[in-house]
Parts: structure tokens; sequence; C-alpha cells
């Protein structure tokens, strides 16, 4: 927990130097609150309903965030790979998942990308932030968010900027590769992109990285899935809802590095 604290203080300095830009768009944001109009645009599909967050909780689901979908959701369940994370500390199975101050649902303890403890259709919306990226085989996973998520409900999922982040030395990922990956059912163990994100993740960018031996826990992904396996833009994203499917609503980039894109899945 402490190597996220002083990994985030660094990283919004590095950021907010190297893009003055997203600084004032920051303080903009501080002074008169998140611009959430797209997301209001269609709260109705959030409103009394209930969703579930892969990963999490995150601040830009909050009442003051983008995205206020905790605001307007009548229940949100979550689901984490495990019950110790780098992220969320310790955690436990059942009603535990505290996503607001007055608000909880219930904590799956499971792979995101095999939710077959729960029924086809059994959620309003999907949530995910800054997860998707963490994923070996982000089709597999998307297909099970979908079979999940009911007909006509919404999917929104938030993926880092890769051009404010540790990442932007290296190349956008294509869906050719993902589709690779998927017919192969790459597993959560994989380290294929190991070498490129040695050589190209950028330690400038990442300042707590550089208080730990980057190469080993980056070996140890399967543990801790702190390695970002692959890189996106809102075109990939697009492609991937093309893929299942699903409709895109609006794509947005906020700061300081969030790549925000709604979708829908079809009747």
């Amino acid at each position: 927990m402490l190597y996220l604290l002083i990994n985030s203080i660094f990283y919004y300095m590095h950021v907010y130097v190297t893009h003055p830009i997203l600084l004032l768009k920051q303080i903009k944001k501080k002074v008169l609150g998140a611009n959430q109009d797209a997301f209001m645009h269609f709260v109705d599909l959030f409103r009394d309903k209930i969703g579930l967050e892969i990963g999490g909780p995150s601040s830009i689901f909050q009442d003051k965030g983008y995205l206020p979908a905790y605001k307007f959701a009548k229940r949100v369940d979550g689901v984490n790979f495990s019950n110790s994370t780098v992220w969320e500390g310790n955690i436990e199975e059942g009603m535990s998942y505290r996503y607001a101050t007055d608000k909880q649902g219930y904590q799956f303890i499971n792979e995101g990308n095999d939710l077959s403890r729960i029924e086809p259709h059994q959620y309003d919306f999907i949530l995910s932030s800054h997860n998707l990226e963490h994923f070996a085989n982000p089709l597999k996973a998307v297909k099970e968010w979908h079979r999940v998520l009911k007909p006509g409900g919404a999917m929104l999922v938030i993926l880092p900027d890769k051009r404010y982040t540790f990442d932007h030395l290296r190349p956008t990922t294509t869906m050719k590769h993902l589709k690779e990956d998927f017919q192969k059912d790459i597993g959560e163990d994989d380290l294929t992109h190991l070498e490129e994100i040695l050589k190209l993740h950028d330690l400038s960018r990442d300042p707590g990285a550089r208080e730990i031996d980057f190469e080993e826990r980056s070996k140890r992904n399967f543990e801790n899935r702190c390695l970002h396996h692959h890189v996106f833009d809102g075109h990939l994203v697009k492609e991937i809802y093309d893929y299942f499917n699903i409709e895109t609503l609006f794509v947005r980039q906020e700061a300081p590095y969030n790549l925000i894109v709604m979708g829908r899945k079809k009747l």
C-alpha cells in the first residue's frame, strides 16, 4: 500500500510538470467539479439498477467522479482475483464490497475472466476501471462480462491513456493479437509481453517501481497482477465492443490519464 501511495504522488508530479494542460484541467475539476455530462446522458442505464464491478472500488465512480454510477445504482457487487491484492489489501468474500461509505454489495473472490458462478444476464451494468489492461487474455474477460450482462445493459470501461502513463513508449496492441490470445486460450500466468515491458516501461513515469525490484515483481505477475499486458486506445476498445456486439455510446479522455468507453449490449 505504501508503494501505491509513493507511486501516485510522484506520478502526478511528473504528469503535471510535463503536461501542464492536464494540471489546468485538474484544477478546473477541483473548482467546478468533474464534467459528468456524458454519463448523465445515459444515467437511466444505472439508476436503481444492480451492477457488477471487476476490480475496484474506484474513485471515478464515486459521487464527485466523472462517472457517478455508485450514486444512482441500487447495488454494486464486486469481483477480485484474490483476497489479498496490492490495491485493496485484504478482502473477504461475502457482503463486504463497500463501494461507498454507506453502500455495500457482494464481494466475489474470483478470476474476472471466469464468472461461471454467476448465471447469464444477471446484471444491469458492468463497471471496470484500470483493470482490463491487467488481463493476459482481455477478450476472454470481456466475453464473460458480456455473458452476465443483461441485453440492453451498459458496459463502462476505463483504461489508461498511454500518452500520460509509463506505457507511452509501447505500441498499441492490435485486435489481431487479442484474437490470437483468445483463440489460444492464453492464461493469466502468461508472460509473453515481459520482454517488451522490461524494455519499454518508462520508470521515470513510475517512480514507485524504482523502489522495488521491478523485474522480479514482474516475473511474479500471476501473484500480484501488476503488469499491463496490453496497451489500448479508443479504437481498439471499440473493436472489442464490436466483436461482442456491443454498441459504443461514447469515448472520452479525462485527466489525468483516463480513457473512458461506454457501451451497451445490443438487444
